[in-house]
């Protein structure tokens, strides 16, 4: 007979509280929607990851994958939506550079998810999880502008439009780099994306008063080393190319 000494030690067991097991089945399921299309994912699968059963995961969950895949989603929206918080201090390109290292360090970790809920499609795909990914593209928008110095003031409808395109160019470009096989490098891509942004902000205020008054009130804060400065002396002697274009005296 075994002695109490001489038995194997029971793995200690600690039931977790409703919203620890919550919390345990969405990291289950969102370990299995970031590289994988969400229709291709089923409950047991999930059930096997968190090891629990498939019961369980019905009792939290009794909406199904639907319900499961709504509320991963939103838990993935929270991460990315942190993704663009950034202290507004230093120079603004380099503040947005250190956004984009975040997100695309995001887009890397969650590839197939990513690029399955951006590209539409998806079975389990509604109104609801459409309005996930709109916050999400307006929470970065509202990041972007409070670095573009616009925090607390309504942005006229230009610059509103021209940060809401950057954003949107954003989203394509990581689709295209994941379809590229994540090539070229992350930070190459990063900084081509504050290229864009700092063109574009260009092209805007030479056409639009209020943009002109936000790159006139953003330029101090620049350095030479930095984002800005860096494209500044690519750019000198391209526009320079242009000079006949410009009319004469």
């Amino acid at each position: 007979m075994t002695s109490a000494a001489t038995a194997p030690p029971t793995r200690a067991y600690r039931r977790l509280s409703v919203e620890e097991r919550r919390t345990q089945l969405l990291g289950a399921a969102l370990t299995l929607f970031a590289h994988r299309a969400p229709d291709e994912v089923s409950l047991d699968e999930v059930a096997t990851v968190a090891g629990v059963s498939r019961p369980l995961v019905y009792r939290y969950f009794p909406g199904g994958r639907q319900q499961l895949y709504e509320a991963a989603l939103r838990s993935a929206a929270e991460e990315l939506i942190l993704c663009f918080n950034e202290p507004p201090t230093g120079p603004p390109t380099e503040r947005v550079q250190r956004v984009l290292d975040r997100y695309l360090a995001f887009v890397d970790e969650h590839d197939a998810g990513f690029s399955a809920l951006l590209r539409g499609g998806s079975v389990v795909e509604t109104s609801r999880t459409t309005a996930i990914v709109d916050e999400v593209r307006r929470a970065a928008a509202e990041q972007i502008l409070l670095h573009l110095g616009r925090d607390g003031t309504v942005p006229g409808p230009r610059l509103r439009m021209m940060v809401r395109t950057w954003i949107a160019a954003v989203e394509a470009a990581s689709l295209i780099w994941l379809d590229e096989g994540k090539r070229p490098a992350a930070s190459d891509l990063r900084d081509w994306l504050v290229d864009q942004l700092i063109v574009l902000l260009a092209a805007t205020a030479a056409t639009d008063p209020e943009t002109a008054s936000t790159v006139t009130e953003l330029l101090p804060l620049e350095t030479a080393a930095g984002p800005a400065g860096r494209l500044a002396e690519r750019l000198i002697p391209v526009v320079g190319g242009a000079a006949h274009l410009l009319p004469g005296d």
